[in-house]
């Protein structure tokens, strides 16, 4: 009879031991656990990620609420032995089980990899990497190699031109060179063979192509005359007319705010000084947009090859075809302007 009540006993508490077990490994497992009350956050996973510095990310950062049933399945999964570095997207109300599934499965979320307006080959490794795990050493380091060893023609001048304005879908934990070859991809979808064709047509290579639309891009802020202005340059192109393009100067002399071209810049001894020099520069003076490319591509066909901006300041210009009506449209613009200024110091004295 004693024997029975120990084994009652003994069985009750088992019982209510393997209950109490049954519901905490329900909870690790299965109960909410991410984010409880917050909405989906990005998570990194850096290269020399330790499961304890991870741990401490998510407890400092509050992506979990109960960090030992974490911590404890994470290790049950062996997640602790094999962190996958890279960003990832954690949900709102999501379970342990979920959370450790996701993180060991290196199922990243990827970065909209989105670049424009830029200058310089100097200025793309801060802006290409600044989401990214790369640093801006092993870009420039990719970057140098690829000069070095590609066959498409790129060097130190032109190389922006692979860079094609765009937004971009990469992890976050891509390479240097696997980021080069990105864009090395995506630039040979743009120029596809239609394209190729085109400015095969018009007697330019792709990089000519770029070149001659980052002018045409600084040129205008009017996207609707990018292609009239494509035809004046292509029309001067043809007629062996130097470009005598302001933006070039403005690049040669170094001062990317120089608002007013003057005589003086114009005897600056650089190969983009299209005032001295004929032809096009040896590379494109900023990072020209599809909209730019497309516009030399399908250049406006027209006898242009003077412009001058109109007398309304509205952003437009007047273009001509001979020098005659070039002085006219000028002296319009240089009136208007007189009487503008006088006006401002008029209302300046009251």
């Amino acid at each position: 009879m004693r024997n029975k009540k120990i084994f009652v006993i003994f069985l009750l508490i088992f019982t209510v031991l393997l209950s109490s077990f049954t519901f905490y490994a329900y909870q690790v497992i299965f109960t909410p656990n991410i984010l409880v009350e917050k909405d989906d956050r990005i998570f990194i996973v850096s290269e020399d990620e330790t499961f304890k510095s991870l741990q401490d990310k998510l407890h400092k950062h509050q992506y979990v609420s109960d960090m030992v049933s974490f911590s404890l399945l994470a290790k049950l999964m062996k997640y602790d032995e094999n962190l996958k570095p890279g960003r990832y997207r954690l949900k709102g109300n999501m379970t342990n089980l979920e959370a450790v599934r996701l993180l060991r499965s290196g199922k990243q979320a990827p970065v909209n990899l989105t670049f424009t307006n830029i200058r310089l080959k100097s200025e793309l490794a801060e802006r290409l990497t600044s989401h990214l795990a790369v640093g801006e050493e092993e870009f420039n380091q990719a970057l140098e190699r690829f000069i070095e060893n590609n066959k498409e023609g790129f060097n130190s001048n032109n190389v922006i031109s692979l860079f094609i304005p765009n937004t971009y879908q990469v992890y976050y934990d891509i390479s240097g060179e696997g980021l080069i070859e990105r864009m090395l991809y995506e630039y040979k979808q743009f120029w596809n063979e239609e394209r190729k064709a085109k400015a095969k047509n018009i007697g330019l290579t792709p990089l000519e192509v770029s070149t001659l639309a980052s002018i045409v891009q600084a040129e205008s802020v009017k996207r609707d005359e990018s292609s009239k202005i494509a035809g004046l340059y292509m029309n001067r192109l043809k007629k062996g007319i130097a470009l005598q393009a302001d933006p070039t100067l403005v690049f040669a002399s170094g001062d990317y705010g120089l608002k007013r071209v003057l005589n003086e810049h114009k005897e600056i001894d650089s190969p983009y000084n299209t005032y001295k020099y004929a032809g096009l520069p040896p590379g494109p003076i900023n990072m020209p947009t599809i909209h730019s490319l497309d516009a030399v591509l399908n250049y406006e066909k027209h006898d242009y090859i003077y412009m001058c901006a109109k007398e309304d300041f509205s952003g437009y210009h007047n273009f001509a075809a001979t020098y005659s009506e070039h002085i006219k449209n000028a002296k319009r613009y240089q009136r208007q302007l007189s009487i503008e200024q006088r006006k401002a110091r008029l209302n300046n004295q009251n």
